[in-house]
């Protein structure tokens, strides 16, 4: 991607004339759309962050709390910080719309990539390492044995041996990629999300077993759905926990390209092209029929290239043709949860099937929320998919898309990159 090239020239010291703005749009009770009115504001349409510095390279999405990352390594935070998220130190655990540096990363680690889930926030290092601040208590920082805070950025000593390339947030699980393939997890590992971390069995989650299925979920609203999955995610007592990084024996020896997390799955995708999935399977998000808990093929035939998960659907960009992306035919394969339409196609969501409305547009990067999903085609354009409440689709309204619809107002803009939290989004802008 272009601003991937972008960035790794800046952090290297190469710092070029480049001048970018933020959009954010989506809910705003948080803080995480930057909203100069306050909290509380959601953005029905495409909105700029006017505090962020013009030097911005890539943006990143927690679920209520943003990240922007400078050319010359600088990361930026603001959104809900009733976790440390935003990692601003002990003095204020209160939601800011307002951008900040994080503290901690000042002097010690020339920032290149950001993530983030709901409760964590996570730097990486021009070095390879990994800086770690919020808190959970599903041991999602990885620090080790009942460290379930860190106000400020804190280095993950676990993986310092490792040049890690990316890291992957769920609700209460994480992933790493290192830069020569290996694949660690830690956190919350009920249903083998994150592999079986050395023990001889799967322990299921309160989630597996009481959410509702599918079917049952196509006649529920929303919200009542939401409701059962936060009722279950309360419910889960003794859990089962691995409170650092450990490398997933499953996948040794396997070199992995991607990886994407949801709210309770997981995604990996492998150099042989294979695209693995684990976890949690109560909405089809495994996109595999197999019942059996493990890290197992999902079922498709098309050549993924690209993945991303939500709450409970996952999205991968498929290649046809062309083994380059920017030249070769591309399309979106979903499956998984769809009551908001957040698959963007119809039918059954429980096994993997291309987006009709996108053949012909070329995405090449693709973002999952909580039950919406965005896409970035090769000619600049953003095209958007599934719930519409709290103006999460940036068309000027709260009316849910059956199937993607293009952003009109960001015609004029040359997009550089577009992702999405939970129900807010970010999009980078040259200019």
């Amino acid at each position: 991607m272009l601003v991937r090239k972008l960035k790794l020239k800046a952090v290297s010291g190469v710092h070029l004339r480049w001048m970018s703005t933020v959009m954010c749009f989506g809910d705003g009770s948080q803080g995480a759309v930057g909203s100069p009115v306050g909290v509380g504001l959601d953005a029905y349409e495409p909105t700029p962050v006017t505090a962020l510095p013009s030097d911005i390279v890539s943006v990143h999405a927690g679920h209520y709390h943003s990240l922007a990352l400078t050319s010359h390594g600088h990361l930026w935070a603001w959104g809900r910080n009733n976790e440390a998220q935003l990692g601003r130190g002990p003095s204020s655990r209160e939601s800011w719309h307002e951008p900040e540096r994080v503290k901690g990363l000042l002097e010690n680690v020339n920032v290149c990539g950001a993530f983030a889930s709901g409760v964590v926030s996570a730097a990486l290092g021009d070095d390879g390492s990994v800086w770690v601040w919020g808190k959970s208590k599903r041991g999602q920082l990885g620090l080790g044995q009942h460290i379930t805070e860190a106000v400020v950025p804190t280095k993950l000593e676990a993986l310092s041996r490792e040049n890690v390339a990316k890291v992957a947030f769920g609700w209460g699980h994480a992933l790493a990629r290192t830069s020569d393939g290996k694949l660690f997890g830690w956190g919350y590992s009920a249903d083998g999300r994150i592999g079986k971390m050395g023990n001889n069995h799967f322990q299921t989650s309160p989630l597996e077993s009481e959410s509702p299925n599918n079917s049952q979920l196509s006649t529920s609203d929303l919200e009542a759905a939401e409701k059962r999955v936060l009722q279950g995610i309360e419910q889960e007592n003794n859990m089962p926990i691995v409170w650092e990084p450990r490398l997933v024996e499953e996948l040794r020896g396997v070199h992995v390209l991607d990886i994407a997390c949801g709210l309770d799955h997981s995604l990996v995708l492998c150099r042989d092209g294979v695209l693995l999935s684990c976890g949690s399977n109560v909405y089809g998000q495994l996109g595999r029929a197999k019942i059996d808990l493990g890290v197992f093929p999902v079922e498709m035939s098309f050549s993924p290239v690209f993945i991303a998960a939500g709450l409970g659907h996952s999205l991968a960009i498929c290649q046809f043709g062309e083994s380059d992306v920017s030249v070769g035919t591309t399309n979106i394969a979903s499956w998984g949860w769809n009551l908001s339409s957040q698959l963007g196609r119809p039918g059954d969501g429980k096994l993997p099937s291309l987006i009709d409305a996108l053949d012909g547009e070329n995405p090449v990067s693709v973002s999952a929320g909580r039950a919406h999903s965005l896409a970035l085609t090769s000619k600049g354009e953003l095209w958007v998919w599934g719930s519409g409440k709290s103006g999460r689709l940036g068309l000027g309204s709260s009316v849910n898309q059956v199937e993607p619809s293009c952003i009109d107002s960001l015609e004029a803009f040359q997009i550089l990159q577009a992702v999405s939290g939970f129900d807010h989004n970010l999009v980078l802008v040259a200019g």
